[in-house]
């Protein structure tokens, strides 16, 4: 069924990183064993858009495992791992089309020969393979049973859609479930996502003043790192309750203004746009660092940046540097894309563990109910979201206390009172 991939002679390298990943995702590996016996995604073809990284190998290990076929493309033009990309196509035998550094044309093309390939489930991040395959490709939307996203700008994406009717068939949102958001948003962008900005720069950031545009659960993480590297942490919010929230955790909030005026290093993660602006930049320091932790490259105003300046140059790989008229300097790391996946690796092996196990049974929760549900954006089962906190506990060595009958009991009554 083909590929465009940049080398197919990576496929080692590639192999040896998902191996490597491996060590760290022991739920995929009971899976497969599980599914390896039951087959529960026989004759079933997944399209998956995500990015293409060791730790989505093994997600593909454990779909084939339940009998599966795979197709993918990456979701974001700067997140491929083309060791990996080539290891999916050549050894795993499933059709991938991703080329880290894809122009926008060759992106969307490469969506396109995955739902040329008619998927039954998409597995989505972002929403773009959904939105091109409802608006684009009657001819495949029949044969699809339902989708998973893993996002949370996939999922306001998807649930706009169902509002005004457009959503072409039931879509599970992974990105929603505890043993995702909790995990993978907090603890996986947090580290990503300062790992991202210390190797493009190399900067120390101790004594920084560190701004967090958005106190999301992915903000959330962000900010409890950079306060664990020294940093004095700001936050931006649009949300009351969760500006609220930074403020009782301890950090300074204020307004986007307020903090450009301030901040040495601004980091967005809201999944809105032009949230860093023209009016924002005027007020910066010289020196000041931009980067952006939400999924498109929306968020930091780049064509805005690039009309104040009078001059641009890459200083270091993936640091662009922006003059302005008055001889102020601005620095955008990673062309202003996902900075943990642009610069470093993306999310650790251990919490990708967690998010994939949530993508691989919700897609054998579609089966098993197919023609079942509504066109509607739906959770992740609880019983789902159990499983797998369960799973990865028991895979810790972890052992967790169970209620008495009594306490059960007590649980489901309403008698009892003082």
């Amino acid at each position: 069924m083909g590929y465009d991939i940049k080398d197919p002679a990576l496929a080692g390298q590639g192999r040896d990183r998902t191996d490597w990943a491996e060590r760290e995702m022991p739920v995929q590996r009971l899976l497969r064993r599980r599914f390896e016996q039951e087959r529960p995604l026989a004759g079933i073809m997944i399209g998956a858009c995500l990015h293409i990284t060791s730790e989505t190998a093994n997600l593909v290990r454990t779909l084939l495992a339940a009998g599966a076929k795979v197709a993918l493309c990456g979701s974001n033009p700067l997140s491929t791992q083309d060791e990996v990309a080539a290891y999916l196509a050549v050894e795993l035998e499933a059709p991938t089309f991703a080329i880290r550094g894809e122009d926008e044309a060759t992106y969307y093309r490469h969506i396109q020969a995955v739902l040329d390939l008619h998927p039954n489930i998409l597995i989505d991040d972002g929403a773009d393979a959904t939105y091109t395959l409802i608006t684009k490709r009657p001819d495949v939307l029949a044969g699809v049973i339902g989708g998973c996203e893993e996002t949370t700008t996939g999922v306001i994406r998807l649930r706009n859609m169902e509002r005004d009717g457009a959503l072409g068939y039931p879509v599970i949102a992974v990105n929603d479930a505890d043993t995702k958001h909790l995990f993978d948003n907090r603890y996986g962008t947090g580290q990503s996502t300062i790992d991202g900005i210390l190797r493009c720069t190399n900067i120390l950031l101790a004594g920084k003043r560190f701004v967090v545009c958005g106190y999301g659960f992915s903000g959330r993480g962000v900010a409890m790192r950079a306060r664990g590297m020294g940093a004095h942490v700001i936050v931006t919010e649009v949300a009351p309750v969760r500006a609220l929230e930074a403020m009782m955790d301890g950090y300074q909030v204020m307004t986007v203004e307020q903090a450009a005026r301030v901040g040495d290093l601004f980091v967005t993660v809201t999944g809105n746009l032009r949230v860093i602006r023209k009016e924002h930049f005027a007020l910066m320091k010289d020196g000041a660092i931009l980067a952006n932790a939400g999924h498109f490259d929306v968020e930091v105003d780049k064509p805005g940046l690039g009309e104040l300046a009078v001059s641009r140059r890459v200083i270091r790989p993936l640091v662009e540097e922006f003059t302005l008229a008055d001889g102020r300097r601005l620095y955008l790391l990673g062309e202003g894309r996902l900075i943990n996946l642009a610069a470093a690796e993306g999310h650790p092996a251990s919490v990708m563990d967690m998010s994939f196990a949530n993508q691989a049974l919700s897609c054998v929760y579609l089966v098993q109910r197919r023609g079942q549900l509504e066109k509607r954006v739906y959770p992740v089962p609880a019983e789902v979201d159990q499983e797998i906190a369960r799973l990865k506990l028991e895979s810790m060595g972890v052992q967790i206390d169970s209620m008495t009958p009594e306490q059960e009991r007590y649980a489901r009554s309403w008698e009892e009172g003082t």
